[in-house]
């Protein structure tokens, strides 16, 4: 189960090495041996609209927690190349979602998944035989009000899939399914855990 504590660990990472610090040790909030495939998201809030991602990087390897939170707490900030390295300035707006992903399942099709359930993992052939492959967490198919088909034409998109897009093209896909357990932690309140922490 994905925990604050989690997210708290990232942001560690991040403004330690902002700073110029040294990383962080790695809290007794959670098991950092444990090992589980990951994703960290960082969002920023801008007045008066909802967040906006502006880095998210993962692996589907398990990983153990402790180096795999380490190594994609900076990876998704910094070199999510669909946007500029964050700063130390923009870290009072930020959140960090961490997101621990299960249930891996073959799909028998390119609809065999639930919205808001699953996450999807897509494998396909560009025209020049070269392979290709995709994803997208559980909640992202539900927040931008997408139906399957939309969600599985956006993965071709975000795969690099440029020509149109056919239903013979859609039921070449090979899709993996996956569940996810997430823990979100806005920046004001890690900071406010790390001051009980210090307090106690």
């Amino acid at each position: 189960m994905a925990t604050k504590q989690h997210c708290a660990y990232c942001f560690d990472v991040l403004v330690s090495h902002l700073e110029g610090k040294p990383t962080s040790r790695i809290p007794t909030g959670f098991d950092a041996s444990a090992c589980y495939p990951l994703f960290v998201t960082w969002s920023k809030q801008y007045r008066g609209d909802d967040d906006r991602l502006r880095g998210c990087i993962g692996n589907f390897s398990a990983m153990k927690l402790g180096n795999g939170l380490r190594e994609y707490a900076l990876t998704s900030a910094l070199r999510d190349t669909r946007f500029n390295p964050i700063t130390l300035r923009e870290l009072p707006q930020l959140s960090c979602s961490v997101s621990l992903l299960t249930d891996f399942e073959e799909a028998d099709d390119y609809l065999d998944w639930e919205i808001g359930k699953h996450g999807v993992w897509v494998e396909f052939r560009m025209p020049n035989g070269r392979r290709q492959t995709a994803t997208f967490l559980p909640e992202i198919a539900e927040e931008q009000g997408w139906s399957k088909e939309k969600t599985v034409d956006q993965l071709l998109r975000k795969g690099g899939y440029e020509w149109t897009i056919t239903r013979e093209m859609r039921e070449s896909v090979k899709l993996t399914r996956y569940q996810s357990k997430k823990a979100k932690l806005l920046y004001t309140d890690y900071i406010g855990m790390r001051q009980k922490l210090e307090e106690a």
